[in-house]
C-alpha cells in the first residue's frame, strides 16, 4: 500500500500522527468501556456502531479543542 494511503483508499494529510490518533482512539474506547484494547489487530466488530460514532465523535471534540488552544496560545493551526 502506498505511503499515507489507509485501506479505504483516502489518504491522511499527515502520516506520522497515524500512531497518535490511533492511541487516542483506544484510550476513549476504554473510557466507554468497549471492550476493546490496544492490539486487537482493530478489530471491533463486537462494537456497535452508536458506540463507533461515539469514539469518532469524541476524537473530533478533542482534536478540535487541541486547535482551539492552540489558536489562543497564537499557533496557526
Amino acid at each position: 500500500m502506498a505511503q499515507g494511503r489507509t485501506g479505504s483508499g483516502r489518504t491522511q494529510l499527515v502520516p506520522e500522527v497515524h500512531s497518535l490518533l490511533d492511541n487516542m482512539k483506544y484510550e476513549i474506547a476504554e473510557d466507554m468501556d468497549l471492550g476493546v484494547h490496544q492490539g486487537s489487530e482493530d478489530y471491533w466488530g463486537s462494537v456497535s456502531s452508536k458506540n463507533c460514532g461515539k469514539v469518532g465523535g469524541e476524537m473530533v471534540k478533542r482534536l478540535i479543542s487541541m486547535a482551539e488552544n492552540e489558536m489562543l496560545n497564537g499557533k496557526t493551526p
